[in-house]
């Protein structure tokens, strides 16, 4: 028999966005199916997988708003201290707000390896009991009208709703479905991920280390078994990433090593390799009949400040405030003028935020000794000058 779910809400996509989302929706009575096409147990298996995520202050309050805190207290690496710089050269910057924000937080957030993320996700969804989540779920039609939305999916199941949400992630079908047309380009980069096991302690500082290829970012984790640990993200030319994801283990680790200049000391392998294109695009429109865009179906920007997931969860924020005010007021969660006021709330946010990663993208790519030069004499003297 054909199996069908009704609830207020329909989401497409269930990673750390999706989610999100429907566990917001929830704590203010609004039910919501989550339908997701991967498997929770291959996302939650035990190991490291080398991908990670910089949780904001504001991200690590909606968390504990949320109700993850507590499963989430242990898990995070407090990121102390920003350290920038280009090639290793003298002149850096080192961003050093203080150990907390005066209410024992990490003043610049908290590092997670996105497992440990998703099983929190996961406890949390399950205690929710306005969720209903569908996995190995792919969509075969979406239907939208003035009265509701419908999704098919391809084992025939039928749900239906009020509001559609898109949480695909940056290849969305939904979205281009609907017609959004995206301002988009490729940056012709390629970011290779891995977790790294290493000879000395990070003492929680972020490294980005700039080279004429691209960043290569050095993100603290929680020690493993009292084994010091970072996660990699090395950005390499599109054309070379084949050659360098093929390296031998041994031969990977040199290069690895030429590049961090000594100074973790000795390293190992943490996790396998695995590697992403980087492009950039942004939605001047996320919302349409029935219809809202959030996280990197609406905005994907180049990870080069480890906001992307920072700016989807504040879409997620911004899109249960709207939607539970406008239950309160007894409006339908698919209003069109709820969308709008979902719409104007992120726009001036998501697009000053996806155009500042893309300029410091390109400043920091122009290749040549002058431009490193002055990036450099740049960088010391706002070294040098606590109010800059």
């Amino acid at each position: 028999m054909t199996q069908s779910h009704t609830a207020d809400v329909l989401i497409i996509g269930g990673g750390l966005v999706g989610m999100t989302t429907a566990i917001g929706l929830a704590r203010e009575g609004i039910s919501s199916v989550v339908v997701d096409s991967s498997d929770p147990a291959a996302q939650t298996a035990q190991g490291f997988d080398g991908r990670a995520s910089a949780i904001s202050t504001a991200s690590w309050n909606l968390y504990v708003n949320l109700g993850m805190g507590e499963d989430l207290a242990a898990k995070g690496c407090p990121i102390d201290s920003i350290a920038v710089t280009d090639g290793m050269k003298p002149g850096r910057i080192d961003f050093r707000p203080g150990a907390d924000n005066g209410e024992g937080e990490a003043a610049l957030g908290r590092m997670y390896a996105n497992r440990d993320l998703r099983i929190a996700m996961y406890a949390a969804a399950a205690r929710e009991q306005a969720i209903t989540f569908l996995t190995n779920a792919r969509v075969a039609t979406r239907e939208r009208d003035a009265h509701g939305v419908t999704v098919t999916l391809e084992d025939g199941a039928v749900l239906k709703g009020r509001l559609l949400v898109a949480a695909e992630g940056r290849q969305s079908p939904t979205r281009d479905e609907a017609g959004f047309t995206p301002a988009r380009w490729d940056y012709g980069h390629r970011a290779i991920i891995t977790g790294l096991y290493h000879e000395k302690p990070h003492d929680n500082v972020a490294w980005e280390i700039f080279y004429p290829a691209g960043p290569f970012a050095l993100l603290p984790l929680l020690d493993d078994e009292g084994r010091h640990r970072s996660a990699l993200v090395w950005t390499v030319a599109e054309k070379d990433a084949s050659g360098v994801l093929a390296l031998p283990d041994r031969a990977f680790l040199s290069e690895v090593e030429k590049r961090m200049n000594g100074i973790f000391g000795k390293i190992e392998l943490a996790s396998p390799r695995s590697s992403y294109p980087l492009n950039f695009h942004h939605t001047a429109r996320i919302v349409d009949t029935r219809l809202a865009l959030v996280g990197d179906a609406a905005h994907g920007m180049h990870p080069i400040a480890g906001q992307g997931l920072n700016v989807g969860l504040r879409d997620v924020a911004a899109l249960v405030e709207v939607l539970a005010d406008g239950m309160r007021l007894g409006l339908d969660v698919g209003d069109a003028q709820l969308l709008a006021r979902y719409e104007r709330w992120r726009a001036v946010d998501t697009f000053m935020v996806a155009g500042a990663t893309d300029v410091l993208t390109r400043l920091f790519g122009i290749p040549g000794r002058i431009p490193s030069a002055i990036r450099r004499l740049g960088m010391a003297g706002v070294q040098r000058m606590p109010t800059l």
